[in-house]
């Protein structure tokens, strides 16, 4: 029986999760106050306030920290690397602290598990971070030089619920040929070609479908005379990008629940954009299922909005004809981490050594 701490840290909240032969034994989530983040320079500098956190949650619950047998973190922003479980190292802690590729409150995550895991000898893991990076050379080209197309995802989620999926199929992951596309505040449309995401839309930064608060990708020649207007700046137009893109610009929500609510009250504004964003992300499946010549095992819809019935059949009617539909709603991120770890523990997997910038 193997029994895993799981450590998710948020910009406003640290998640902790135990599991023990796939029970769930504790979960709980911590919210942190402006206040109390206030007195911390940078995210590092609330390292070991974090780590205080997730023994404390241990101790009410008693849970002895030597009983585990690994401890596993949200992956934080690492050099690219491909999907799967890694052993937290000394390059990887040296890189998260140096903030290679940026500062983000999910550093912490393998920070915190090798504390915990070398006070007790026991090894420390992240699994599939955002910056998963596996696309093919075709995938990289954007049409100039200056703009290569870079690997910007929802990794963790797409990769379990594929996994998912591939159980169901009776297929290893590394046989199947998969459309997984992530719904949310942002949406990727991953193509999954025998274990690797080969070809992603940028889901952060203004490529592919808009999503409830992205603009997805945009008239390109339109956005540079908006960009040299006069009449916004920078931060404005990436605010417009990203935040107050997509449903938030069209109709003043990112709540797809609202939406259906004012569709149903006969908003047809709100339908014809909702339905518009269903089109958009049923084009960028159709776009991927030509990386896969048409060779689809099958098309997943996950994330929050694929709890949204009418969204999920509009986008289906469209795409049913490539591939069978199947809908895994929400993500669980906690059990993401704990099924990666545990994969290496049982023998699965191997886990992977950190390489940092090759």
């Amino acid at each position: 029986m193997s029994k895993i701490l799981v450590i998710n840290p948020g910009s406003t909240s640290t998640k902790i999760a135990v599991y023990a032969n796939h029970d769930l034994l504790v979960e709980k989530t911590l919210r942190h106050s402006p206040e109390e983040l206030a007195g911390f320079e940078t995210i590092t500098d609330q390292y070991e306030f974090r780590e205080q956190i997730v023994l404390d949650v241990l101790k009410t619950h008693q849970i002895q920290v030597a009983t585990l047998d690994a401890v596993v973190g949200r992956g934080g922003l690492v050099y690219p690397l491909e999907g799967g479980c890694y052993r937290v190292n000394a390059q990887m802690i040296r890189d998260l602290k140096a903030m290679v590729m940026g500062e983000h409150a999910s550093n912490l995550g393998a920070l915190i598990a090798k504390a915990i895991g070398d006070s007790i000898g026991k090894p420390a893991f992240i699994v599939d971070p955002v910056v998963v990076d596996e696309l093919e050379p075709f995938a990289r080209y954007s049409g100039h030089p200056e703009l290569p197309r870079i690997s910007i995802f929802h990794a963790l989620n797409q990769k379990a619920v594929a996994r998912r999926i591939a159980k169901e199929l009776n297929k290893p992951y590394t046989e199947c040929q998969l459309i997984v596309v992530h719904l949310g505040g942002g949406i990727s449309v991953g193509v999954h070609k025998h274990g690797k995401v080969v070809d992603v839309n940028n889901a952060l930064d203004g490529d592919g479908p808009f999503s409830p608060e992205r603009s997805g990708g945009l008239p390109v020649g339109q956005l540079v005379k908006l960009c040299f207007s006069g009449k916004y700046s920078e931060a404005e137009i990436k605010k417009m990008i990203k935040g107050k893109g997509g449903l938030v610009a069209y109709i003043g929500t990112n709540d797809g629940r609202e939406t259906v609510e004012r569709i149903q009250a006969g908003d047809t504004k709100a339908r014809e954009v909702f339905e518009a964003m269903a089109y958009q992300v049923a084009k960028e499946i159709g776009a991927m299922a030509t990386v896969l010549s048409g060779k689809v095992d099958a098309i997943v819809l996950t994330g929050g909005l694929a709890y949204n019935r009418i969204f999920v059949e509009w986008v289906t009617q469209r795409v049913q004809f490539i591939a069978p539909v199947k809908v895994a709603p929400g993500e669980d991120e906690m059990a993401a981490l704990y099924e990666g770890a545990l994969r290496v523990l049982s023998g699965e997997e191997e886990a992977k050594d950190y390489q940092g910038h090759q």
